[in-house]
């Protein structure tokens, strides 16, 4: 376990990580990533609109489950090329003891865009 120095964030540090709701709008195989992954495009509403990303959660959904569902993402990271897609956000989950990921997601339906308070 990490001392507590490392680990804390002060709450300017924290308001910086644009954390929001996204409705997934698409989503398939991505037979290219060298783990396997799915692509998933999001739309977070209002000026964001839609992100596309590369999510490492096929132990557990097959894309046509993504679909239609909310989920929790990461807006604001810079771009990163994976393979030959760019990843604009960060798809959240939680790791369990089988290495499988479950999303991250509202208990209810906010609208897309909103942020994590």
């Amino acid at each position: 376990m990490q001392d507590t120095a490392t680990r804390e964030l002060s709450w300017t540090d924290f308001e910086k990580v644009e954390i929001r709701v996204g409705t997934v709008v698409r989503a398939e195989a991505f037979p290219e990533a060298r783990v396997p992954a799915h692509k998933v495009w999001a739309d977070f509403g209002g000026d964001i609109g839609v992100l596309k990303t590369s999510a490492r959660v096929t132990d557990i959904y097959e894309p046509e489950e993504l679909v239609g569902r909310q989920v929790v993402g990461v807006v604001n990271f810079p771009v990163k090329q994976i393979g030959p897609m760019k990843s604009e956000f960060l798809l959240t989950g939680f790791h369990r003891e089988d290495g499988a990921v479950v999303l991250a997601v509202p208990e209810r339906d906010v609208p897309n865009g909103s942020r994590l308070a």
